[in-house]
């Protein structure tokens, strides 16, 4: 699995440009079962997206589509974690995808 960290660049002023295609992006990620989870990071630094079932080659081709990150609004940055220990309620996330 991994976290997709999205920090705003120097075009982050186009973001209302870009946000609905952006949410677009984001909803093709969630209904191929690839996202788990998306949202803000805090101070308005940009965004992060929990992910699985993609190997890193499949998701940096999918990140690098995201309207954002082509624009230059974002730098994107992924980072593969395997969680070990979980909540009983995320259990599924220790299974192989």
């Amino acid at each position: 699995m991994y976290v997709i960290f999205l920090k705003f660049a120097e075009n982050k002023a186009q973001i209302q440009d870009h946000l609905e295609a952006h949410k677009s992006w984001l909803a093709e990620g969630f209904d191929a079962g690839v996202f788990l989870a998306a949202g803000s990071l805090e101070a308005g630094q940009g965004g992060a997206i929990l992910t699985r079932r993609e190997d890193r080659a499949a998701l940096e081709a999918r990140v690098a589509d995201d309207p954002f990150v082509v624009a230059g609004v974002v730098t994107a940055e992924i980072t593969g974690f395997e969680p070990t220990r979980t909540d009983a309620r995320l259990a599924f996330l220790k299974e192989a995808a």
